[in-house]
């Protein structure tokens, strides 16, 4: 449903000085628009929104997004921002996925986890399965697991990244081809069309590897990460069961879910 409140009028709307401030004023209210729907609410075409789009980008005013736009403070880039600090960001939704997560585990799994905040929230919400056997590249969720729940935790060496508290390198992953996982239940930056993504490549080379050793892979993200494409492609949807998140997709994005044949789980 589109946002008309404080609407221009028709006339003034389609003065392009106009048009754009509105334009950007509805991506900061909104926090994503579709062109579609830029289309609809400016009765102008689709290449005038594109242009439109593509100068209010120049200009540093918001992020271009396969289908259309979102604020410039959403745009995941390789920043040095820390896992604390993503811990708070969007709390109560990572906890929800966290939860539904869960649900989707039994008793006695082998579990391949990466770092990340919302798989912090998931390592809380497993305190009543049983017998997890547990192999990550945190330093940081083997912390967080609770001991009733798990059998035994192996921990993936190489190069230390400290902002993500996590381990990567071939160091970690030479034991791979000799071992058998059940589920990788996998934290990304950014899910777009083109498949899920993590803004720092040695992170996103590693977690490309984990879900290549497990049977399925569960994705958590939250609906922030929508559209967003991050530096480093992890991998397209093709070797994903489930996508666990707070909302649902919409756009190029939710074709590319259906498509792949994802199987989309909204923590309520």
């Amino acid at each position: 449903m589109l946002l008309r409140a404080g609407e221009p009028d028709e006339a003034s709307a389609n003065l392009p000085a106009a048009r754009q401030t509105k334009l950007v004023e509805l991506v900061l209210q909104r926090g994503q628009v579709s062109a579609g729907e830029l289309v609809s609410l400016f009765g102008v075409s689709r290449d005038t929104i594109r242009r439109d789009l593509t100068l209010l980008e120049e200009r540093g005013l918001l992020v271009r997004t396969h289908g259309g736009a979102v604020p410039r403070e959403r745009l995941v880039t390789s920043s040095l921002t820390t896992l604390d600090s993503r811990m708070n960001r969007h709390r109560h939704a990572k906890e929800r996925i966290g939860r539904a997560a869960a649900r989707l585990i039994r008793d006695r799994e082998t579990l391949m986890l990466n770092g990340g905040s919302s798989i912090a929230c998931f390592a809380d919400a497993i305190r009543d399965l049983r017998d997890l056997t547990i192999v990550t590249n945190s330093v940081h969720i083997p912390t967080l697991l609770p001991d009733a729940a798990v059998r035994a935790v192996y921990v993936l060496g190489g190069t230390y990244i400290a902002s993500s508290k996590v381990m990567v390198g071939f160091a970690g992953f030479a034991a791979m081809p000799q071992i058998s996982v059940d589920t990788a239940v996998i934290g990304v930056s950014g899910l777009s069309a083109k498949g899920c993504s993590i803004s720092k490549l040695e992170e996103a080379t590693a977690t490309k590897e984990m879900m290549a050793a497990c049977e399925r892979t569960i994705l958590l993200a939250d609906s922030s990460k929508f559209d967003i494409q991050a530096f480093a492609l992890v991998a397209d949807f093709d070797r994903v069961e489930y996508l666990v998140t707070d909302a649902q997709p919409a756009g190029e994005l939710a074709a590319a879910l259906e498509e792949a044949g994802v199987k989309i789980v909204v923590a309520s």
